[in-house]
């Protein structure tokens, strides 16, 4: 009994967030080194309102194959892809109106770096569409190509 009531003594002490924050390094979904990493993050202003942006992310992360395993109001936690459990965050800051920061953070350079590169660029495609017009037109004409021999 002693040996209990001691244990919550010690809980109440240093709080609730230190336990939470172990059990989830331990569950492998943490945001922790995310936020750290944030102070090196890549960051873009996007034209969208920040829930506009914050929904248009997710949709665009989703069907790019990468899997968000933790949410709040101002940060995205996914894993870089089904097959790639480097985590990533993504983290929005309203400038105005119309417009927000974005910023992907990750320990992982080649996964910052990557899935910066895709986001911002499917962003900015649902945002222009019309640059993007040509590109649409190179992919149709190319032919396909059999995956096995002739």
């Amino acid at each position: 009994m002693k040996v209990t009531a001691l244990f919550f003594c010690i809980l109440l002490l240093t709080g609730c967030a230190g336990v939470k924050e172990s059990a989830k390094g331990v569950l492998g979904v943490s945001t922790r080194i995310l936020e750290e990493k944030r102070a090196e993050a890549i960051s873009a202003q996007i034209n969208y309102a920040y829930r506009d942006c914050y929904e248009k992310t997710r949709q665009i992360l989703k069907e790019s194959g990468s899997y968000i395993y933790a949410s709040s109001k101002d940060m995205l936690a996914v894993y870089f892809s089904g097959e790639d459990t480097t985590p990533v965050g993504i983290f929005f800051k309203e400038i105005d109106g119309s417009n927000t920061e974005v910023s992907v953070s990750s320990a992982s350079v080649y996964a910052k770096e990557s899935l910066s590169k895709r986001l911002f660029r499917a962003l900015d495609k649902s945002l222009h569409p019309e640059k993007y017009r040509s590109e649409e037109k190179e992919e149709e004409a190319k032919p396909l190509i059999p995956l096995g021999g002739f």
